[in-house]
């Protein structure tokens, strides 16, 4: 497999993380916790990652990884440290091997080059940080911290050493590769570690794990149509009583088109003609909230969170305020979003150009849109 591999260790339940699925297939930005932590080990140093699930997890984890050429998993046991011990069993030929946890997917670089250089004089190393906050018994005694780390994965040690040291353990479970090791008299080396390893357990950490990887991009949309007699207004998803309509292909709803052109901006992913085509019959009459959903669930799958839409009506008549309430609500519903993300303004050109001579009606939205770094 290579020398120096590095062992996936993500056989758990992840149950305090809330949600259905074990905690490392929960998405963040979009991509499954297991497979950032994958994708972060690909490092020079590293010729193989070997990854170790749970029991019945086999359809989760290839939806996960997303054709990434991997070895087979190997099954985990019921405790970490057997499921780390069975991940050593299927390896051979391998003399360094670095086990890391999924739970710690966002593994910098540089960890990895000061785990492979302390090996060069040491059977292990792992990856730690200081404690600065100040720490308590739970009856409020004060503890020094003066001797106290913080100790992240991954570990990289010797492979003979650590696999003889897994298979001599007597002591239950541990609290880490590093504990088994120290058992057995290894050598374990500290090198600095990274907050960017810190551990996600709870709702609230992939919450702040998706925030800090998305970054906001920003689309603009605008669109026109001329009024026809015989046609029904649409104006954001709301028909809107008045002498006349607006003429176009689908619904011609100027509202709609602006503001899913402005999403399809923000993800440079065209205009709404080139996913909608005019010639296409498909689309003839077709209710323009189609075109806005599409361009949604374009996002979602961009890993991308639409924050804010807003909206400016360009048109003398008919009164956009007495309809307002409606439209947001409506576009809203369209975009998952709730109302208050939603802003609708309406104004004249003083008569001016054709608006102002009442012959249709423009709307130029923005969208802010959050997308995962690499997007």
């Amino acid at each position: 497999m290579g020398r120096t591999i590095a062992l996936l260790v993500a056989a758990g339940s992840g149950s305090r993380a809330d949600g259905d699925a074990p905690k490392q297939y929960r998405r963040i930005a979009g991509k499954a916790m297991i497979a950032h932590a994958i994708d972060h080990l690909d490092h020079p140093g590293i010729d193989g990652v070997q990854v170790v699930i749970g029991a019945g997890q086999e359809e989760a984890y290839r939806d996960a990884i997303a054709g990434r050429a991997l070895p087979s998993p190997v099954i985990g046991g019921p405790s970490r440290r057997e499921s780390a011990r069975n991940g050593l069993e299927a390896l051979a030929g391998v003399e360094r091997v670095l086990i890391h946890d999924a739970a710690r997917p966002f593994l910098p670089a540089a960890v990895i080059d000061r785990l492979l250089e302390a090996l060069d004089a040491h059977e292990g190393a792992v990856p730690a940080l200081p404690v600065v906050d100040t720490l308590a018994r739970r009856t409020g005694e004060a503890v020094a911290r003066d001797d106290l780390v913080r100790v992240q994965t991954p570990q990289a040690f010797r492979f003979e050493a650590i696999a003889r040291a897994h298979a001599a353990w007597t002591g239950g479970e541990a609290s880490d590769d590093a504990q088994v090791a120290r058992a057995a008299g290894l050598d374990v080396a500290m090198v600095a570690g990274d907050p960017a390893l810190a551990k996600l357990t709870y709702a609230a950490d992939f919450r702040a794990a998706e925030a800090a990887m998305l970054v906001p991009h920003v689309g603009f949309g605008f669109d026109v149509h001329a009024f026809a007699q015989g046609e029904e207004l649409w104006l954001g998803g709301v028909r809107i009583p008045h002498d006349k309509g607006l003429k176009g292909h689908s619904d011609a709803d100027v509202v709609l088109h602006a503001v899913t052109d402005a999403i399809l901006g923000a993800l440079a992913a065209g205009d709404i003609g080139g996913h909608f085509p005019p010639s296409d019959p498909r689309w003839r009459g077709a209710a323009s909230a189609l075109f806005l959903e599409h361009a949604r669930d374009l996002a979602g799958e961009a890993g991308g969170r639409i924050d804010h839409v807003d909206v400016t009506i360009i048109c003398e008549a008919p009164k956009i305020a007495p309809h307002r309430e409606a439209m947001r609500t409506r576009i809203a519903g369209l975009l998952r979003l709730p109302p208050t993300r939603i802003s609708i303004k309406a104004t004249t050109t003083e008569r001016l150009g054709f608006a102002g001579r009442g012959e249709g009606i423009a709307a130029q939205a923005v969208a802010s849109v959050r997308l995962p770094e690499d997007q």
